[in-house]
């Protein structure tokens, strides 16, 4: 196929063109190295991409309709990952956040419409889940009880994708992210975080007292979930993507002392405005419609990180 990949010189963006390139597929990646974190990390990740035959980049905004037109000229599916991640950063940049994962996805999932893309397949967020206090977090429960903009965002996407779905039928399938890490992972999450600062002999912020739980999903589990939502291109859906096991905040910072051969030194924080306790994805929906079966925990995921993190860094 030739899929329009946005977001492609991000993380999940970089390792889901990999993917779709090692399995033969044609990827047009659209991104504009926005300054949001370190661009020299999507550069980078850009030049490994670059350096396969079936990979066009196009430099370019989602929210200039002309781009994206071209972009999207001929294209087999669309993988819309392009957006501004992370709850705390909109805090301080609202105004970012509404103009590129609103007005952006409007832009793509327009544009689409206008073309007729056979499907679309787009990136949401256990954010959505919001206040939600069902555990674990199923498809079916209810989200409208945001806690973030970030979170807020991402639910008007799901909205807007399911209108154009319901009046033009475009083949729409959102997926909710759930804590991704690993290999050249946003320096923003904390992963990246707890690595730089004891490798480099800082202490670390835990917040909510480290009485937290997330549910951590290795980046080639979730790129396998992308993988499949493509080829399988439902007519509309919505599917948690996680690892499906919650994991104790202070055992995965364990796991990155052992990692990184010594102790962290710990600033235990309260809870910062817009997180959740524990957040814990259902995802049988996900296994029985899409064939989705994480494969790798966190006693594995996280020592793949911290190699790369040394590696990448040079330490």
């Amino acid at each position: 196929m030739r899929i329009l990949l946005t977001g492609s010189a991000g993380f999940i963006g970089f390792h889901t063109a990999k993917a779709l390139l090692a399995r033969g597929d044609e990827v047009v990646g659209l991104d504009n190295f926005s300054p949001y974190y370190d661009p020299q990390l999507k550069e980078d990740r850009n030049a490994q991409l670059k350096k396969e035959e079936n990979f066009t980049l196009i430099r370019g905004s989602i929210l200039d309709r002309k781009t994206v037109a071209k972009a999207m000229k001929g294209v087999d599916r669309i993988c819309h990952l392009a957006a501004l991640a992370g709850v705390r950063y909109s805090f301080e940049h609202p105004e970012e956040y509404i103009a590129t994962n609103i007005q952006g996805f409007f832009e793509v999932l327009d544009e689409a419409q206008k073309q007729q893309v056979p499907g679309l397949i787009y990136a949401s967020s256990s954010s959505v889940y919001g206040g939600n206090t069902e555990i674990p977090f199923k498809e079916s429960d209810r989200t409208d009880d945001q806690l973030s903009l970030y979170g807020m965002n991402k639910k008007d996407n799901e909205l807007m994708a399911h209108t154009y779905h319901h009046l033009y039928g475009l083949p729409v399938t959102g997926l909710r992210f759930f804590t991704v890490y690993g290999p050249w992972g946003r320096p923003d999450m904390a992963l990246f975080l707890f690595t730089d600062a004891i490798l480099h002999g800082r202490p670390i912020n835990v917040f909510g007292h480290g009485k937290m739980q997330r549910d951590f999903t290795y980046v080639d589990d979730i790129v396998a979930g992308i993988v499949a939502s493509i080829d399988k291109n439902y007519p509309e859906e919505v599917f948690n993507l996680g690892c499906g096991r919650r994991e104790e905040l202070m055992d995965y910072i364990k796991m990155v002392e052992a990692a990184c051969g010594r102790e962290a030194k710990k600033n235990f924080m309260p809870m910062q405005p817009g997180d959740v306790v524990t957040t814990d994805a259902d995802i049988s929906r996900a296994r029985k419609m899409l064939g989705y079966e994480p494969k790798t925990m966190i006693r594995e995921g996280v020592p793949k990180f911290v190699a790369w993190y040394r590696e990448y860094y040079d330490l």
